[in-house]
């Protein structure tokens, strides 16, 4: 019996063909009937030279502005390291994992202490997530408490630039702080010509939910779209408290305040890069906390990664993070659901994944570690089963017959290693656990954290070392 290979990708859908349509006519007619509040004098002008309607700061956009900015966005984003070699290709069903950004508090892997984020905890953060081979790309994590608040920003995305080679997705205060972080962009990359070819950046951005734009977010659409800076626009709509309860109606005011922003990108400079999402989620009654580990979240984020695949436009998504308030079961089960859901549904920039415990409020190194592992078996799931001749292995089934075994076949030889096997999580018998020292989850993460913090990424050459220390003295 003779096949030819058939591969097969797992696929999750949420939403079928006719709600994608109902929420895509539901975005257009918020957009068209209520439209978004914007103060910033360009856009405004921007927007009434394209047709919108303007009614003091309201700006009511019509359908077919939103879906002509929709046909001129590119399609696909491709992300590079910071030697110009291109690494994250935000296009299709590609899933593509990293951490988070804007955390207050460090959680110290050695102690297990909690106290503010500083911008040397950037130093470790950046350097696990350089070490951590799923994690793709990264994002600036913590806040610098240490620092001033006018420069904080600028400070961290130094720290990640000097830390780690992957792509940074970075977040900022105003136009002064991304011309400042793209500047250094520049001189890493070697320059505006290798920048355009392999961008390693992407500028994050929030409308205010519901449906209000502040002009220091609007001045950074801008200064993106102008430069060929990709860049998200992420609003966070809360289910009962900034988005309607309903999660139908969240996701399309979620789509309606990310494609407002594509417009706004699109009017600057059409085929600005530009990437879609929503982080929608609910408001816990119980807590009124913003949840990151409710599978509602991941329901959402799994309909909106499906209406961004309907747009054709690249998505950033989110999964792998939890209210739990140290990397113990809750984070790990809450983990392992939602990146399993993004995955499979097909998100391509998902962000969140390990940095983000305690609803988004404290980042902890071991816990990207235990994420990264999670994230082995999410990506082994993902392979799917390849059936062709090969793996069928009908005349080895014969061969061996009723009774036999496989432990000496050169088939087991060539394919035992497909299976994973992970350094972290435990499959040894009892007698040899106890032998080897009876380690617990806990002691295990902490020795392969440690181990991790010590990696050594590529340094920057000491010329832009200096030439960064000169900036920092300048924003200062």
């Amino acid at each position: 019996m003779q096949t030819q290979n058939l591969e097969f990708r797992p696929r999750l859908s949420v939403i079928n063909d006719e709600q994608i349509q109902y929420i895509h006519q539901a975005t257009l007619e918020v957009l068209e009937r209520t439209g978004v509040q914007v103060t910033h004098p360009r856009a405004l002008e921007l927007f009434h030279g394209a047709g919108a309607h303007i009614h003091a700061d309201r700006v009511r956009i019509p359908a077919w502005l939103v879906e002509e900015s929709i046909r001129k966005a590119p399609a696909r984003v491709v992300l590079g390291n910071r030697d110009g070699s291109r690494k994250v290709y935000l296009e299709g069903n590609k899933s593509w994992f990293g951490p988070s950004l804007d955390c207050v508090d460090y959680l110290d892997p050695l102690t297990n202490q909690r106290r503010r984020f500083v911008s040397d905890d950037c130093r470790i953060t950046a350097t696990v997530a350089d070490a951590l081979p799923n994690y793709s790309w990264v994002m600036t994590i913590g806040m610098a408490d240490d620092k001033p608040p006018d420069i904080a920003d600028r400070v961290i995305a130094k720290q990640v630039f000097t830390y780690t080679e992957k792509p940074l997705v970075f977040c900022c205060k105003d136009g002064n702080s991304a011309k400042d972080i793209y500047e250094m962009a520049l001189l890493v990359t070697g320059g505006k010509a290798n920048f355009d070819k392999a961008p390693t950046i992407v500028q994050y951005s929030e409308p205010i939910s519901p449906l209000l734009y502040y002009d220091p977010a609007v001045e950074k659409i801008i200064f993106c779209a102008e430069n060929g800076i990709p860049q998200i626009n992420f609003p966070a709509p809360q289910s009962g408290s900034t988005a309607p309860a309903t999660f139908a109606a969240e996701i399309v005011q979620g789509s309606a305040e990310s494609l407002s922003g594509l417009v706004l990108a699109q009017l600057v400079k059409p085929d600005a890069p530009f990437i879609y999402g929503a982080f929608a989620t609910v408001m816990d009654m119980k807590t009124t906390i913003f949840s990151y580990g409710a599978p509602e979240m991941s329901l959402m984020t799994a309909a909106m990664a499906q209406m961004a695949q309907f747009y054709k436009l690249p998505f950033f998504g989110t999964a792998g993070a939890s209210d739990a308030k140290f990397p113990d079961a809750q984070a790990a089960a809450e983990v392992a659901f939602s990146c399993l859901s993004s995955a499979l549904v097909g998100a391509n920039l998902v962000h969140d994944a390990g940095s983000w415990l305690d609803h988004g409020s404290l980042a902890s190194p071991a816990f990207m570690v235990l994420v990264n592992e999670i994230l082995y078996m999410v990506n082994q799931y993902m392979k799917g089963l390849p059936v062709n001749t090969e793996t069928l292995a009908l005349d080895l089934i014969d061969k061996v017959g009723p009774g036999g075994h496989y432990l000496y076949e050169d088939h087991t030889l060539k394919h035992f290693k497909n299976v994973w096997y992970s350094d972290l999580f435990d499959r040894t018998i009892n007698d040899v656990w106890v032998d080897e020292g009876s380690r617990s989850f806990a002691d295990r993460l902490r020795e392969k954290t440690a181990r991790l913090m010590e990696h050594q990424p590529r340094p920057l050459s000491s010329e832009i070392r200096q030439e960064f220390e000169r900036m920092e003295s300048h924003w200062e």
